[in-house]
């Protein structure tokens, strides 16, 4: 037969209000600390676009392709940059695309351009813009 043991025994002493609220004080403290990271980080990264394009105005031509005019706004309008221009059939498929090469300029640039289609568009967007501009499209 086993001798009792008493509850100390088994499951140790109880601990020390003051530790407990020290380490709860600590994890929160952590916990802002790193929330605060997360959104610096996600604030630069999402938060401030620095190249935008706005789709003005889109012309469908009878030969499967579209004339997409477009207003680029930079907050460094003296840098190059790219804008990928797309076009869609009725069903939503994107069926064509264009990078679009945006040079250096004074304030907002208008650009025209026309997007080569797999079937007949009937609609245009501007996918998105960078200054990450392809070597490619930045030579004479």
């Amino acid at each position: 037969m086993s001798t009792p043991q008493s509850l100390a025994d088994r499951y140790g002493t109880t601990r020390s209000p003051g530790k407990t609220r020290r380490n709860a004080i600590l994890f929160a403290v952590v916990a802002v600390v790193v929330s605060a990271a997360v959104a610096y980080v996600a604030f630069r990264l999402i938060g401030s676009v620095p190249v935008s394009a706005e789709r003005v105005a889109f012309t469908a031509r009878p030969d499967k392709t579209m004339e997409v005019t477009l207003d680029v706004e930079r907050n460094e309008p003296r840098q190059p940059a790219v804008c990928v221009v797309r076009v869609r059939d009725i069903s939503g498929a994107e069926t064509g695309r264009r990078e679009v090469y945006i040079p250096p300029s004074e304030g907002s640039t208008r650009l025209r351009t026309v997007v080569t289609s797999g079937s007949r568009p009937v609609t245009a967007d501007v996918f998105g813009c960078t200054y990450s501009v392809p070597e490619y499209l930045s030579r004479p």
